[in-house]
């Protein structure tokens, strides 16, 4: 259409006809819209890795039933996201009555004011085209939320100005849940929503319509309600209370990534990398697998809450970290090679330790131990996975023999690679991963780091904060005292 209809009479004689748009409500226009995405095979939900296989064919079913949806999940797992991509199975643009508070239908307008201008204007009446993005309603749960923000009330000030009875239709002040009239209504955190205006939802979702407080009239309105929930939340701070569970027609339940590899790709998608500096990045593929790892292991530690979870965040915000720490290391030495090392996950630890709750025997530990401890198991899981039956034995000697090796965390690049190749065989090994020291120092330094961390985590070698790597007999031996050293002076000799 080169021109948009401007008055109902002019929509009638449109594409956007009566018989379509009179009695087809927001859920229909959703299944229709899925239906064509479906059969055309496209992508339902862009962005959300992991879930196709299990959390998308439930929504999908949902939709296709026409419910009303919540997901339940912990932390960190998309739920927000999901319902904000829901607007994509909208039209793109819906013709509405001009003016209107509540998106009325030109064809079967429900609010007085409405009303009354078809009457007064008949085929004249002015209409509207409201967007996709306009049909969209959040709203946080919290406990101050009162019925008028989400049903409505009685505004004195439109009866003052309008001269009107309070008991006037046209005196109403409409809450949020009116507002989104043949769209979407989304709740998040629903069981931190109270008690008593929870069952303020009861008519929407069985019969569709809502009774605003001091009017005798029930809106019969069209909208279709998701929810999002935590189930810590059911215990730590509130519930959904049994009717209103009962209403609700699926419970889908969102989860972790199932592997590191779905991980990765959450994080490389959501971490913000692209730094648009002088520096050119390259994260190296083990470096973002140790990232992802800690976020795995984090999930099945003890020592960590399960039932708070661990938030995809965790690996997002490691990620940021990492790339910044190497971004620092490389603007001080005025290097245009940014490489990410191992000692720049553990220059993370700010970026960890918020992300996850401690149980009783993690709170003695202390929060630091753990992520520490969390970063040295992923190292060796990862160091397991590239270099298991790999023959190490001639830098693990190499160590025994004496051999100690310092890497400071700002060291420069040249400075750092001229130590390590003291190491016989080390920069050679780094080819198991793909990198060329040769033609790459700042890779192979990285790589060379993962390597010894590697063989520090299995306990082949050990670490000092004095001495850096040095043989694992050394850091669990310390020397004599000089009062021990010599059998004439030892006690009870």
């Amino acid at each position: 259409m080169k021109t948009k209809p401007k008055t109902l009479g002019e929509l009638r004689k449109s594409p956007y006809s009566e018989e379509r748009y009179k009695h087809r409500s927001v859920k229909d226009e959703m299944r229709q819209n899925l239906i064509c995405r479906l059969e055309r095979r496209e992508t339902l939900f862009p962005g959300i890795v992991g879930y196709d296989d299990t959390v998308v064919p439930q929504i999908t079913n949902a939709i296709l039933s026409r419910h009303n949806f919540i997901l339940l999940g912990l932390r960190g797992q998309a739920k927000s996201r999901i319902l904000r991509a829901l607007t994509a199975l909208l039209d793109d643009e819906l013709p509405v009555l001009e003016g209107c508070e509540i998106n009325d239908n030109p064809y079967a307008p429900i609010c007085r004011a409405c009303r009354l201008t078809l009457e007064e204007r008949g085929d004249d009446a002015p209409v509207a085209f409201l967007s996709r993005e306009f049909r969209y309603v959040e709203k946080l749960a919290t406990p101050d939320v009162t019925i008028a923000d989400m049903i409505g009330d009685i505004d004195p000030i439109k009866a003052a100005r309008g001269g009107h009875q309070l008991s006037d239709e046209l005196t109403i002040h409409y809450g949020l849940l009116p507002r989104a009239n043949r769209g979407i209504f989304a709740i998040n955190e629903l069981p931190d929503l109270a008690g008593k205006i929870q069952v303020g939802l009861f008519n929407i979702m069985q019969e569709g319509d809502v009774q605003i407080k001091g009017y005798p009239i029930r809106l019969p309105l069209d909208v279709a309600l998701v929810f999002t929930a935590n189930p810590e939340d059911y215990t730590a701070r509130g519930k959904i209370i049994t009717p209103l569970k009962d209403r609700i027609g699926s419970e889908i339940r969102t989860h972790y990534p199932a592997t590191a590899e779905e991980g990765i790709a959450i994080t490389e998608q959501e971490s913000w990398t692209a730094r648009n500096g002088e520096q050119n990045l390259t994260v190296p593929d083990f470096i973002r697998e140790v990232i992802e790892e800690i976020a795995f292991l984090a999930r099945a530690e003890k020592k960590v809450d399960k039932r708070s979870g661990v938030s995809q965040r965790m690996p997002i915000s490691c990620m940021e970290n990492v790339v910044s720490n190497a971004e620092r290391r490389a603007i001080s030495n005025n290097e245009s090679e940014v490489v990410p090392r191992i000692v720049d996950i553990y220059a993370s630890l700010p970026a960890l330790t918020g992300k996850f709750e401690l149980e009783y025997e993690g709170e003695l530990k202390g929060a630091d131990n753990v992520a520490r401890e969390l970063i040295r198991s992923a190292i060796g899981k990862v160091f397991q996975k590239h270099f298991a039956g790999a023959d190490l034995e001639q830098i693990v000697q190499w160590f025994q023999l004496g051999g100690s090796l310092k890497m400071p965390e700002l060291a420069p690049t040249a400075e750092v690679i001229g130590n390590l190749r003291k190491i016989q065989g080390l920069l050679e090994k780094t080819s198991l991963l793909n990198v060329r020291a040769k033609e790459n120092p700042a890779q192979g330094i990285s790589a060379a780091e993962f390597i010894l961390e590697g063989l520090y985590a299995q306990r082949r070698i050990g670490r000092s904060e004095e001495h850096g790597f040095i043989a694992e007999e050394r850091r669990q031996s310390p020397p004599l005292k000089e009062e021990y050293r010599t059998p004439a002076k030892r006690p009870y000799n």
